[in-house]
């Protein structure tokens, strides 16, 4: 449908143009520009590297133009044509997008601080990407965080009928792939871009979202179980504790039992584990938290008055976010915790393991 402008009452047509014919090219002009304004295309979405080709350093041809995270932890695989028909995008696209799907946030983490690095942009990739996903006020279950799923957004200047029937086949069996319009108009000498999402069709994309969604959460139920530990202390017993869970149990029974902060401070980095002077509150916490300044915000930590930590004249206070875990990496700073805090501390007799599945 073209585009109009009104001027001096009258209504008039805006040129329809082509990528090609404005000189402006697929990666180093139309990539760069929607890198920064990614929200044009992808809503929500951060974006943590361009030209990924971890898989194969050697064939350059293989690359996804951007790669992102959204706001529900979901990766996402965009790919870009200026051509006026999209090509088999869509077919490139799924290969990428099955070659990135065992990705874990660790490794996401190391590609955006990569990325970050490569481009100037700063450091602390965990801590940007979690501020990301976090929402300001999250109750537990959300603020576990991993990767969940692989979405797919198309762009082009046009897509084909065999582009668009794929696309819709491929998102009636649960797959999620948005495809957007990208289209040039000459306004007398200035470049305006006509931005339209083709699939889904904004009228049904509320009942598609419903859909996938269930189809998610049908194939993710199992795995989110395996997420649950039984976890030993002493000869104590607590049963399905989240990852989170199971490290604020650690850390709490550590200190009742004759640990003392400065044995939790030589395994967890100081940046997640404080300790202040005197027998403190949640708000008085929370203060001290927010007067060190807003990374890690006070809501990443066990801060309420029932998870404070009450050593001698000191109240500590535990890191929240554990979703990077690596339970057996010994020795990798703040993700081996478990199994060196166990080295450290036989005499507790610690020990966790994966809790069975409810079959309920």
């Amino acid at each position: 449908m073209p585009i109009y402008r009104i001027d001096d009452n009258k209504i008039i047509p805006i040129q329809s143009t082509t990528f090609k014919e404005q000189g402006l090219l697929e990666r180093s002009d139309l990539q760069a520009l929607l890198k920064t304004r990614i929200d044009v295309i992808s809503p929500d979405t951060l974006i943590v590297d361009e030209e990924f080709n971890d898989w194969d350093r050697e064939d350059s041809r293989r690359r996804i133009d951007l790669l992102g995270i959204d706001k529900d932890a979901n990766l996402v695989v965009i790919e870009l044509k200026r051509t006026e028909s999209g090509g088999h995008m869509e077919l490139q696209a799924i290969r990428y997008a099955a070659m990135i799907s065992t990705l874990t946030f660790d490794r996401l983490v190391e590609i955006y601080e990569r990325y970050l690095s490569e481009n100037n942009l700063g450091n602390d990739a965990r801590g940007r990407v979690l501020e990301f996903l976090t929402p300001d006020d999250p109750d537990d279950e959300e603020f576990d965080q991993e990767i969940k799923e692989v979405k797919i957004v198309l762009v082009s200047a046009e897509f084909s009928k065999e582009v668009t029937t794929s696309v819709l086949w491929l998102n009636d069996r649960g797959l999620d792939i948005r495809c957007v319009r990208l289209r040039p108009c000459d306004n007398d000498g200035q470049v305006l871009l006509d931005v339209q999402t083709v699939i889904p069709i904004p009228d049904a994309e509320e009942y598609q979202v419903g859909i996938r969604e269930k189809m998610q959460r049908q194939r993710t139920s199992k795995r989110s179980e395996r997420d649950k530990y039984d976890v030993t202390i002493g000869g104590e017993r607590d049963l399905r504790q989240t990852k989170r869970g199971m490290m604020w149990l650690l850390v709490s029974e550590i200190l009742k039992n004759g640990g003392t902060p400065q044995q939790i401070l030589e395994v967890i980095p100081e940046k997640f584990f404080k300790c202040y002077e005197g027998d403190l509150d949640s708000e008085q916490v929370r203060k001290r938290l927010d007067d060190e300044g807003r990374y890690p915000p006070y809501y990443w930590f066990f801060y309420k008055d029932e998870e404070l930590i009450h050593v001698g004249d000191k109240t500590c206070v535990l890191y929240k976010i554990w979703n990077g875990v690596n339970l057996d990496a010994v020795g990798r700073a703040e993700f081996g915790v478990v199994e060196r805090l166990k080295e450290m501390f036989p005499e507790l007799n610690i020990e966790y393991k994966l809790a069975e599945q409810d079959d309920a």
